[in-house]
């Protein structure tokens, strides 16, 4: 990603407890979904094209990349917040600027604000095929961290 600030994580071990957390997102498991990228303040998330993510034109359902940007916004924040803190989307707004028409889709997520308590992030949706990509949706979210509660089942 261009033009991301650069963050210094709270946490050294930080990617793996995203890697972690990610694991146990059932929702992303269910769409197949990889995190393939963790630094501080950034995470790409891919998911690959099947017949059950798409909608009535074969294009990838709006749901689809609206989780897959929505959990990379949230693990972009996570990987500025404490070890023993959680992470929560507060709000998000979604663009949909073109068919998510492809065989893979892209969200790249980066925090444009890391506050003590709410991170705003921005994440881009790319589809593609035949090696390139298509932007097909822009997510501004809000993100907040919860001290003291460790990311974990309930």
């Amino acid at each position: 990603m261009t033009d991301a600030p650069l963050f210094q994580p709270l946490d050294p071990a930080y990617a793996q407890r995203i890697r972690e957390s990610f694991g146990r997102q059932g929702l992303m498991r269910h769409l197949g979904a990889s995190l393939v990228d963790v630094q501080p303040g950034i995470t790409e998330i891919r998911a690959n094209r099947r017949e059950e993510l798409t909608q009535q034109h074969g294009y990838f359902h709006a749901g689809v990349s609206a989780a897959l940007a929505d959990s990379a916004c949230g693990y972009a924040a996570y990987t500025l917040m404490p070890a023993d803190a959680s992470v929560l989307t507060v709000e998000y707004k979604i663009n949909l600027v073109a068919p998510a028409d492809g065989d893979e889709l892209i969200a790249r997520a980066r925090v444009i604000r890391s506050g003590r308590t709410l991170k705003v992030c921005l994440a881009d949706v790319f589809a593609t095929s035949g090696g390139s990509e298509v932007h097909c949706a822009t997510m501004l979210a809000t993100v907040m961290c919860l001290p003291g509660k460790r990311d974990s089942p309930r």
